[in-house]
């Protein structure tokens, strides 16, 4: 992969209590394959919600980023399960989404019963079972990844991430994480 193709890493921060916040930071970096960090995007979505998808297809919008290939995201479920829909997001950005977990995992689906009652459970419940399959990769950075991806090929999308994981994240969704991380603690002060 050339070095200066770029992708759009999400990831979320909440470090609040129900009584002190209810909104979760989002940021979004573009980084290039030689981890040059070229632009940052913030967004909000509501703690236990079911509107990340649209901050996210906001933020991409806000960022105006034509040279982006890939989106990258920290997981399906930011903010106590404001589960992601990969499809609608792929189809509102055109462009590969890929979704990253670094443990495995029997699913979100026992834990999105348990915590919501109807009709907010069967909400989420079908977005999330709407969701592609996830796939365990071995041979990316310094340990397994687990991938679900939409609009990509599975071959394309495993070298998509190993051109931008280095060590363990995926360095789009590092840097993402840190920067909403650091977001989060301005707003809180």
């Amino acid at each position: 992969m050339k070095p200066g193709r770029r992708a759009l890493g999400v990831a979320e921060s909440y470090r609040g209590t129900d009584d002190e916040k209810t909104q979760s930071t989002l940021a979004g970096a573009v980084v290039r394959a030689d981890r040059t960090v070229d632009d940052l995007v913030f967004a909000e979505c509501t703690v236990g919600g079911t509107d990340a998808t649209d901050a996210i297809v906001d933020a991409w919008h806000r960022l105006g980023r034509a040279d982006v290939s890939y989106l990258l995201l920290s997981g399906v479920a930011p903010a106590w399960y404001n589960v992601v829909d990969l499809g609608r997001l792929a189809a509102a950005v055109d462009r590969p989404v890929l979704a990253v977990a670094y443990e495995d995992s029997d699913g979100l689906a026992d834990a999105i019963a348990e915590a919501f009652d109807p009709p907010a459970r069967g909400e989420r419940l079908a977005t999330y079972e709407a969701l592609p399959e996830r796939r365990r990769l071995e041979e990316v950075g310094d340990g397994p990844l687990f991938v679900r991806c939409t609009g990509i090929e599975p071959d394309a999308a495993d070298r998509a991430l190993a051109a931008f994981t280095h060590e363990r994240r995926p360095e789009p969704v590092r840097v993402a994480k840190r920067a909403a991380r650091a977001a989060d603690d301005f707003r809180r002060d």
